[in-house]
């Protein structure tokens, strides 16, 4: 008999801190065929497989039903985030989009129980004692119902201890001791911080909502010299559309008509607009600012620039970090243990000492309600996903808090040379013939590189292009890793490569190794044209350092962190580089060399790699932390841990300042929770404090703890502390 298997997501609307989400996930991991069961907060996303035979899709919703959430089938990713649901607990198969905090289910609990409360509060100020009791015992019983109702479907789905257990216990224990208007209180109190967290929570989504609302509905696409509407959503690679000045662009593409100012700030951070003329690239999401283009799309809707961050920041929240899983851990033992506190204070006083039970119960409930852990809990992803979002709208891009708990750590930052600290594109400076003419050198290099996207490559062919030099005829083309690259030009193997392999195929004499050591000296990168037995001629070619690279080494040396390049280019060469930029080197390395390098240096410390090309793969993935530029390739971008989509240098620094806040932020998150908890453990014990306060230790600290991480969302880590 097949086994079928089937990897199924849904939205999961109503869910406002952990606790919600461990419950959710608790209620489904119990069903037979379910396994690999993920549930994340911010994305209120609910990711798992399942057997179809045993537990089909449809008894998975319910499930999530009985413990009151609403639950949908989550559509694709770039219209996810932009419909995600208001919070607030509901069962239907669709989300509660653009509801108010007083229209969700919570809202109306807080509302009733308010008036009920008021409503009693005015019979005992008119009307005899008993009168005023019952009315605040009506007024309990309404608020408890619907908490009891919840409590008891995660009793059923394995889950005793929820603060809704909690609250139900110590509403119905005050109504027991006669504190009936204490229980009211407590319950609406507990009522009005579920509605505070679900709008803190709400807020925290509401960036990543955004990313998804810079992409238009609608685009204008041309068609057999037509211009008509369709959906974004709909537009498919290799048609034309038009972009307005104004509009934003609905695709990534090619600009293939019109040359305009584009506003990239929404996409990648950048603020000053950048001149798109025919053939460059332009991003969904970023504002035509001048003149009217016409743009080719290069990527479908789900995976444009916009739907690729969003979709590295839903998963980026699975990957927790280490301090997340301890947290995670030490509450599972944290709440049971104060249960048993709980009933301890409770029964031993009266039992041993003869204590009033009136009292004591009364103190062992208050203990009950500062137990539950969701402040504790929440302290850490409340703070990842804020700094996870406020990083991607500033382009600054981290899969998940292990990452960004390692960036905060980060004692050394190496770096790639080309196309890292460099722009990338080299020019060629001078053309030294042996034995030839600088035509013909030229003419073989083309030869051999036609067909390469290497940065040198691109240079030597922009180079023969300009002085008219047509490229040989070539056949058998290859890539020799950190070497250079060879052909058969006119039956006879030809090579292009560095200086140090040509020295090792025999080719250099005395006037060549002194006509490279000149030009290296001067900071350029040399390559050698040679035959078998013979140097053809030698090409120079410098590429310069970003404008903001330098900066950059001195933003890092104020944080603490050491600086140093990592390039397969001559020795002469980097120290030029390098020497300008104030910052270490290692040179003539080959990619298995970056990464004995990085190895070295992890020994001592934690290292980040930034990088932007495939032969930086191995050293992006071997580094503590693998950066990679948003210029790079597809490659580095996937091998990489992080990445940076304005490829400034100085945002490496941003980076790592971002990682730091937040691990503050998470610290100071942690210091709240467990700090109210611990003040009010103790009043509670000695009688200082009762049941109201103890809902506020709770609730209370929960919606500090997520304002406090909201903080990071307005944090701007391209500031210099």
């Amino acid at each position: 008999m097949t086994t079928t298997l089937e990897a199924r997501e849904w939205t999961i609307t109503g869910m406002d801190c952990a606790a919600c989400a461990a419950k959710v996930k608790g209620a489904v991991e119990r069903l037979p065929g379910v396994q690999d069961v993920n549930v994340t907060i911010m994305s209120e996303r609910l990711r798992l497989t399942t057997n179809m035979d045993q537990t089909p899709p449809e008894r998975v919703e319910a499930a999530v039903r009985a413990v009151g959430y609403g639950i949908h089938p989550r559509p694709a990713p770039a219209a996810t985030l932009a419909n995600t649901p208001s919070s607030g607990h509901v069962h239907a198969d669709e989300p509660e989009t653009g509801r108010s905090w007083w229209q969700t289910d919570k809202g109306h609990l807080v509302l009733m129980t308010g008036a009920l409360l008021a409503a009693a509060w005015v019979i005992d100020l008119v009307a005899p004692p008993d009168v005023a009791r019952f009315a605040f015992i009506a007024a309990t019983l309404r608020g408890v119902l619907p908490v009891g109702g919840r409590a008891l479907a995660s009793l059923r789905a394995g889950m005793p201890f929820t603060i809704e257990m909690l609250m139900t216990i110590a509403a119905i224990g005050a109504l027991a001791i006669d504190a009936a208007q204490e229980a009211a209180l407590v319950l609406f109190l507990f009522a009005v911080g579920e509605v505070l967290e679900g709008v803190a929570a709400n807020k925290a989504r509401d960036g990543i909502r955004s990313l998804a609302r810079l992409v238009p509905k609608t685009a204008l696409i041309e068609e057999d010299g037509e211009t008509r509407e369709v959906a974004a959503a709909s537009l498919a690679i290799g048609q034309i559309v038009l972009v307005r000045p104004g509009d934003r662009i609905p695709a990534d593409g090619d600009v293939v008509e019109g040359a305009s100012g584009v506003d990239e700030s929404p996409v990648t951070g950048e603020s000053v607009p950048r001149l798109k003329e025919p053939g460059d690239p332009v991003f969904a999401g970023s504002i035509n600012a001048e003149a009217a283009l016409r743009v080719r799309v290069t990527r479908a809707a789900e995976d444009n620039t916009i739907s690729r961050v969003i979709k590295l920041v839903e998963e980026a929240e699975t990957a927790r970090a280490p301090t997340e899983r301890f947290i995670d851990r030490f509450s599972r033992i944290y709440m049971p243990a104060v249960v048993g506190v709980a009933i301890f204070v409770a029964v031993v006083p009266p039992l041993l000492a003869g204590a009033p039970w009136e009292t004591w119960i009364y103190r062992g409930l208050a203990l009950l309600l500062i137990g539950c852990p969701c402040a504790l809990v929440i302290s850490v992803p409340a703070s990842i996903a804020s700094a996870l979002s406020s990083g991607a709208r500033r382009g600054l891009l981290m899969k998940g808090g292990a990452v960004i708990e390692l960036a905060a750590r980060t004692t050394a930052v190496v770096f790639d040379k080309t196309g890292t600290l460099t722009a990338g594109r080299p020019r060629v400076t001078e053309i030294v013939p042996f034995g030839g003419t600088e035509k013909v050198v030229l003419s073989l290099a083309a030869a051999i590189e036609t067909g390469s996207s290497h940065p040198l490559a691109l240079a030597i062919l922009e180079r023969a292009k300009a002085d008219g030099v047509t490229a040989l005829p070539a056949t058998g083309a290859k890539a020799l890793a950190g070497r250079g690259a060879e052909a058969s030009v006119g039956g006879e193997t030809v090579a292009v490569g560095s200086p140090r392999y040509a020295d090792e195929r025999g080719v250099l004499d005395a006037a060549a190794r002194e006509t490279i050591g000149r030009l290296e000296a001067e900071g350029k990168t040399v390559v050698a044209v040679f035959r078998p037995e013979k140097l053809v001629g030698v090409i120079a070619l410098r590429d310069e350092p970003r404008e903001d690279a330098a900066d950059a080494v001195r933003q890092l040396n104020a944080l603490g962190i050491s600086s140093t390049m990592l390039t397969g280019d001559n020795a002469r060469t980097a120290a030029a580089i390098s020497g300008g930029l104030g910052m270490n080197y290692r040179a003539e390395l080959m990619p298995e060399d970056k990464v004995a390098a990085i190895r070295e240096m992890i020994a001592t410390g934690r290292v980040m790699m930034v990088g932007d090309g495939i032969n930086d793969a191995p050293a992006l993935a071997t580094a503590s932390v693998g950066v990679a530029m948003g210029s790079g390739t597809d490659v580095a971008l996937e091998t990489a841990q992080a990445a940076i989509l304005r490829n400034r240098v100085t945002d490496v620094a941003a980076l790592i300042r971002l990682a730091r806040a937040a691990m503050g932020n998470i610290r100071q998150n942690i210091a709240i929770a467990l700090g109210l908890k611990t003040v009010f453990l103790v009043t509670t014990v000695l009688g200082i404090t009762g049941l109201w306060i103890a809902i506020l230790a709770d609730t209370g600290a929960t919606v500090l703890v997520t304002l406090n991480a909201l903080r990071l969302l307005v944090f701007d880590p391209k500031k210099r502390a």
